[in-house]
């Protein structure tokens, strides 16, 4: 259905109010709060961004692991042992915490933040679109009002600046669900789950849900209803006991289920994300035998955990623990067994998923919660680490996995836009894990059909792990992995992978660095992000690809001691994820001329309904007076979406939805 609404009769449909008469939640979210201040932009104290700490890679093992071996590949994936359900290219994405959307995302509906744009669109255009949660801690206690002043999508309610963990409850705005809408229109791909709050089930708050629903149509992939319950009792949040059980979660989730499907203006009522368990008090074995599935059949779309390795809260908060320390914990990360360990409790639940015809998602995840630590959540082997991870929860039939971002002070986002008062003359930085994300998509590509195996490589060897893509039933990628630093070169080695007799040539990309340690001097195939506060999202640099000539069916393929590499056995399996051009979006803002912004054409945008536009054909023309790729990076990097109609540009704000 298609149509158009004023804003006004949107707050009337959904019963907003003004945000003067609303009940403010605050929150006690375990010890995620952080606290910012404003700096002089000529003397400003560096974020995490600018913390130049460096950690020491790990000894060598001695003895050495073989450095020659055989990988043999199936011919089809029927004879190709341990492979996965398919997969699809959307594997990766991203879990924005709702507090800092304003951030990450844009501004509001008219000024959307470019540099996210363009990281989105590379994305999109290797595994076919992304997906991206805004909740987290602060989704339970966020409130929908009908407006917020100057436009701004939310408001951080006062708190007690003497308890550390507080931090505030959130008024947000459908202006939030119009920029995340816009989004979607000019990276068609990019869909989103949107978290629902849980704090006071006496009194639902399903506005955020109804909100959602409205503008954003099929862009809404699935709301998620409590994030992780099995802590509630713990830090007895939301008023909740410390003894809170399964059961009292199982009766709350039916509380707001009741409440949505009594809802018209809920119209999707089997899109709900849960348990969201971490598993560290409940498994979700725990949770099922309430009857959780049975009871909720009709309403859960999908299953849903969420777990960090390890965390480090101690050196955030204090606390009776000593704080741990980064150079102790980075060998842990530096293992194929890393994400084997981190998913182990869940992979019943995976199978159950499986059984029932839910996808399995790791809702929430990175290196460490609480921020992560330095030196290690900001390494090259952070991005090693993710790639394995994913590719073993992919090998594990889990669907997707979501990667925690959340403000400038943390060390694990994937990417970190400059604090507010440097985007005039600061980009944003992409960290190293962000790589993971774009090598995941390309080894799945966006057929749908990518199955994953383990292939035990090297003798099961946990520094040099291996793994096997298969599409359409036959294999197409290889990805190889060596976590050990050696500048002589005596840990690099060359894996044979023997594959059809009609293989001649393989494709090789590599993502390479001096160290496990390295923050900085990281290339994928010859291109990177540029330095810190250096990006605008898009690669910069010389693609560099190698072809690796095969022998009777066996292609010989080094790997350094660190890196990876991605090999591609045929030349569509190479294409279909390296297209020729990628949409790119302009670093400038202007609502005032006709140049450095977007044109969209109106018609398009009228009648998106949250379905991704026109096949990503809505761009017209160049993003730049300069250049038919886009604009140089200069200036603040945001994108006016709203700008004159008499300049013949359209209207993409918050009357343009459906």
């Amino acid at each position: 259905m298609h149509f158009r609404s004023s804003y006004w009769g949107l707050m009337a449909i959904v019963g907003l109010h003004v945000h003067a008469g609303v009940t403010v939640y605050n929150q006690i979210p375990f010890g995620q709060g952080t606290k910012t201040a404003s700096a002089i932009s000529s003397n400003f104290t560096p974020n995490a961004v600018g913390d130049t700490k460096q950690l020491t890679a790990p000894d060598l093992p001695s003895p050495l692991p073989p450095t020659q071996f055989t990988l043999q590949l199936g011919a089809s994936n029927a004879t190709q042992n341990g492979l996965s359900m398919p997969i699809p290219g959307t594997f990766y994405g991203f879990s924005v915490e709702m507090s800092v959307a304003n951030q990450i995302l844009g501004k509001n509906s008219s000024l959307l933040q470019v540099p996210f744009l363009n990281l989105m669109s590379l994305l999109t255009s290797r595994g076919g679109g992304v997906h991206i949660r805004v909740g987290g801690n602060t989704q339970e206690t966020a409130t929908m009002v009908g407006s917020l002043p100057n436009g701004t999508i939310l408001q951080k309610a006062e708190v007690n600046t003497q308890i550390t963990t507080q931090t505030p409850a959130l008024l947000i705005s459908p202006e939030m669900m119009f920029m995340m809408n816009n989004i979607s229109t000019l990276v068609p791909g990019v869909k989103w789950y949107l978290g629902v709050p849980m704090n006071d089930t006496k009194n639902l708050r399903l506005q955020i849900a109804e909100v959602g629903e409205t503008i954003l149509g099929d862009n809404l992939m699935g709301l998620q209803v409590g994030n992780e319950p099995d802590l509630y009792g713990r830090h007895t949040f939301g008023g909740r006991s410390p003894d809170y059980s399964p059961q009292d979660y199982f009766n709350e989730f039916g509380m707001e289920m009741a409440g949505i499907n009594a809802d018209a203006l809920i119209p999707v009522k089997n899109n709900i994300v849960g348990p969201s368990t971490t598993g560290d008090e409940w498994s979700p074995e725990v949770i099922f035998a309430t009857g959780y599935l049975d009871a909720y059949a009709s309403n859960l779309g999908f299953i849903s955990v969420e777990k960090y390795p390890d965390d480090n809260c101690a050196a955030i908060f204090g606390g009776a623990s000593a704080p741990k320390d980064a150079q102790t914990e980075f060998p842990k990360y530096l293992t194929h067994t890393a994400g084997a360990s981190i998913i182990s409790g869940f992979l019943n639940a995976s199978k159950t998923a499986q059984s029932i015809g839910k996808p399995m998602l790791m809702f929430e995840t990175n290196t460490a919660s609480c921020g992560g630590f330095p030196g290690l959540s900001d390494s090259f082997g952070s991005a090693l680490w993710g790639l394995d991870y994913g590719l073993t929860m992919a090998a594990s039939n889990f669907s997707g996995a979501l990667l925690h971002v959340s403000g400038g002070s943390v060390y694990y986002n994937p990417f970190t836009p400059p604090p507010t008062n440097q985007s005039a003359f600061h980009q944003w930085t992409v960290s190293p894990l962000f790589y993971a994300t774009l090598i995941v998509a390309e080894l799945l590509g966006p057929t749908n059909t990518a199955q994953v195996a383990d292939l035990g490589a090297n003798g099961a060897d946990d520094n040099t792990p291996a793994y096997a893509i298969y599409e359409n039933g036959a294999p197409v990628r290889v990805a190889l992995f060596n976590y050990l630093t050696d500048p002589s070169g005596k840990a690099a080695y060359t894996a044979s992978i023997k594959v059809d007799a009609s293989v001649t040539q393989v494709k090789v990309k590599y993502l390479s660095a001096p160290s496990v340690a390295e923050k900085y001097n990281i290339s994928w195939a010859g291109q990177n992000f540029g330095a810190p506060y250096g990006a605008d999202g898009r690669l910069q640099g010389n693609l560099s690809v190698q072809t690796i000539a095969c022998a009777s069916g066996v292609c010989p393929v080094p790997v350094p001691a660190p890196g990876f590499a991605l090999v591609s056995l045929t030349d569509n399996a190479y294409s279909e994820v390296n297209p020729d051009s990628v949409s790119t979006f302009s670093t400038t803002t202007s609502k005032t001329r006709g140049y450095n912004t977007a044109t969209i054409n109106p018609s398009v945008l009228a009648t998106s309904n949250g379905h991704g536009g026109a096949g990503g054909k809505i761009m017209s023309g160049s993003t730049s007076k300069e250049s038919v790729n886009g604009a140089a990076a200069v200036g603040a990097p945001w994108l006016s979406v709203v700008v004159a109609v008499a300049l013949g540009v359209a209207v993409v704000g918050r009357r343009a939805f459906a």
